[in-house]
């Protein structure tokens, strides 16, 4: 009987995330490998070091469940398009990486073709199996867990709604314990699901044989947090605190410990240790391959302000960078004025400040194309939040609350609240608003797959966006 609850706790998680997150790489190394054998390909040190190079880079992109609110069995088309965009990813830095090293020409393009369209439909064969076949384990009746709850809140009834719609999880709700009975909750809580009171959740839990306890008792009730957790002590049952703090729109929440003593992260960088790692190189991998690419039209665009107007090519801005540093910004200059100073005025629609070339530059957003070099120094990356002139982060840090949370990550070239329509000018507050609470969201949400999708989506507003002004 124990080797099974090992079972239940332990598979649909760890195995789980171990499965997912080794199969993508598994095949893509196995695949390239069958293809070299399939043509005849010798395994020189070139394709040793391809090889490795591929099963590297595949664990690092493409993820598995990073923790239990991840459904196991997504849908196929979201698993297809998060295959696909990570692969184009991965495809992009090998073609990067080959024309850097100038190793392009050593290898087979037929191969290297023929893995390009194999590889992504045999990942996503395998990853849509898996994720059914450990569907299947998590929700049969042998792995089901049995959880209460301690409490009758608002986020207590949050919980129990979540562990309700959510099969994958493999929970079953058996109640809830309070001190109030039902005549006090208010018509909060159906009368077969509240239990009991506190004082009977360890008998409850130990004659149940329950796997797991969420206690979602207010902070301010933490000496009655305290005692029952030393009455539930000789309980077999995995003990959650989930304090009130939660019910707040957090960034990037997650617990962390100083030399052993457990501490909470309630506002923090979603580029923290690998995944930080991660963004630097896709960041320095993309700029660094825009920038080859788009060589020939930045030296056209400089001639074409050189030759129209007076003064500099480029124009160098103060902007607020990562923690709100202040940086150096690159654009390319559009109006015949240079404005830094403590008062900004937006650029609007008919703008007499704007040049003929600026305001063509302004329209397909090619204004910004200098900022590839601020990727490459390390002030900025391709995607993130956009920054702001320094005056106008000292006017709305006062007038929007969590204006400067924005500032955890470095400012990007684009972002998810200028693909939004969020970009241009800000007549009012309310623009602004709608513009950080974009950014935050990407805070909270940031993938690869996110990054991806937020560039193409760039690339294609740049002929179509009418705030470009």
């Amino acid at each position: 009987m124990a080797d099974q609850g090992y079972f239940r706790q332990d598979l649909p998680f760890g195995f789980a995330s171990l499965i997912q997150r080794v199969s993508a790489a598994v095949v893509a190394f196995g695949s390239l490998r069958v293809l070299m054998v399939a043509y005849g390909t010798d395994l020189s040190d070139a394709y040793q070091a391809l090889l490795i190079i591929v099963m590297l880079l595949t664990l690092i992109l493409f993820r598995g469940p990073q923790s239990t609110e991840h459904h196991l069995t997504p849908r196929f088309w979201n698993t297809a398009i998060s295959v696909f965009w990570t692969w184009c990813i991965l495809f992009g830095v090998l073609l990067v990486l080959g024309y850097a090293t100038k190793t392009s020409t050593i290898y087979s393009r037929k191969l290297l073709l023929s893995w390009a369209v194999l590889a992504p439909v045999l990942i996503l064969l395998v990853r849509v199996t898996l994720d059914r076949m450990l569907a299947r384990l998590v929700q049969s009746r042998i792995n089901k867990r049995r959880a209460v709850i301690a409490g009758v809140n608002e986020h207590a009834m949050l919980l129990a709604n979540k562990i309700r719609q959510s099969p994958h999880l493999g929970l079953s709700l058996d109640g809830h314990f309070d001190d109030r009975g039902l005549e006090r909750l208010g018509g909060q809580m159906e009368p077969g699901m509240l239990l009991g009171r506190l004082a009977e959740l360890p008998g409850y839990v130990r004659a149940r044989r329950i796997d797991l306890i969420y206690i979602t008792l207010p902070m301010r009730n933490i000496q009655r947090v305290t005692e029952l957790l030393d009455e539930l002590h000789d309980t077999t049952a995995s003990i959650y605190y989930v304090p009130d703090v939660f019910v707040f729109d957090l960034i990037q929440c997650r617990t962390d410990e100083i030399d052993g003593l457990p501490v909470v992260a309630l506002c923090e960088s979603p580029f923290y240790g690998s995944r930080g790692v991660v963004k630097r190189t896709s960041d320095f991998m993309f700029a660094l391959g825009i920038l080859v690419l788009i060589s020939p039209i930045l030296l056209v665009i400089a001639l074409a302000i050189k030759l129209t107007t007076n003064g500099s090519v480029i124009f160098k801005q103060r902007r607020y960078g990562l923690d709100g540093r202040e940086i150096t910004v690159y654009k390319f200059r559009t109006m015949s004025v240079s404005e830094d100073d403590d008062e900004v005025r937006q650029v609007t629609r008919d703008d007499k400040r704007v040049t003929p070339v600026g305001a063509f530059l302004r329209r397909y957003s090619l204004d910004e194309l200098p900022q590839f070099i601020n990727v490459l120094q390390g002030r900025m990356s391709v995607v993130g939040p956009r920054p702001h002139a320094v005056a106008h982060n000292e006017e709305y840090r006062r007038l929007i609350k969590g204006y400067m949370i924005r500032h955890k990550v470095t400012p990007g070239v684009t972002g998810l609240a200028q693909v939004r329509g969020f970009r241009g000018e800000t007549a009012t507050v309310e623009d602004m608003r709608r513009r950080v609470e974009a950014d935050l969201e990407y805070l909270r949400k940031w993938s690869l797959e996110l990054d991806l999708r937020i560039i193409f989506r760039t690339v294609v507003m740049m002929f179509s966006d009418k705030k470009a002004y």
